[in-house]
C-alpha cells in the first residue's frame, strides 16, 4: 500500500529555520487535503497545518501561526512545512497524513475540523525535529 514519506528532520537551535518535506508518490494530491501532525514525548498527538491539494486552502494551529507555512507542488507530489523562529515547544515528531473527507470541507469551516485524525486515511512514518541550544 502506497504511504507518504517524510523527510528533513533534524536538530536545531532554537531560532533557527528548518523545512521538512513529505513525499506522497503514488497519489493525486489534487483530490487531498495534506496535513501535518507532530507528536511530543508524554503528550498527545496535535495538528499543526494543512493543505488542500487542489486549491490550495489553508489552516494553522493558533500555535504555529506566523511563524509556519505548509505549501506543495502537484507535479512533485510533494509537500513543505517551512517552520522558522523554532521553539523547544517545537521538539515532537512531525507526521504527514493525506485525507479525502478534509479535501472536501468547505474553505469556510473552522481549521480545527482539519485536523481530525479519524478522517486521515494514509500516514507517514514520521519525522524528528528537535529544538535545543
Amino acid at each position: 500500500q502506497a504511504q507518504p514519506v517524510e523527510s528533513g528532520g533534524g536538530l536545531v537551535q532554537p531560532g533557527e529555520s528548518l523545512t521538512i518535506s513529505c513525499t506522497a508518490s503514488g497519489f493525486n494530491l489534487d483530490i487531498y487535503a495534506i496535513a501535518w501532525f507532530r507528536q511530543a514525548p508524554g503528550k498527545e498527538r496535535e495538528g499543526v497545518s494543512c493543505i488542500k491539494g487542489s486549491d490550495g486552502t489553508t489552516y494553522y494551529a493558533d500555535s504555529v501561526k506566523g511563524r509556519f507555512t505548509t505549501s506543495r507542488s502537484n507535479a512533485e507530489k510533494t509537500v513543505y512545512l517551512q517552520m522558522n523562529n523554532l521553539k523547544p515547544d517545537d521538539t515532537a515528531v512531525y507526521y504527514c497524513a493525506l485525507s479525502v473527507a478534509v479535501a472536501a470541507m468547505p474553505r469556510t469551516g473552522p481549521a480545527t475540523n482539519a485536523f481530525i485524525e479519524p478522517l486521515y486515511d494514509y500516514w507517514g512514518q514520521g519525522t524528528q525535529v528537535t529544538v535545543s541550544s
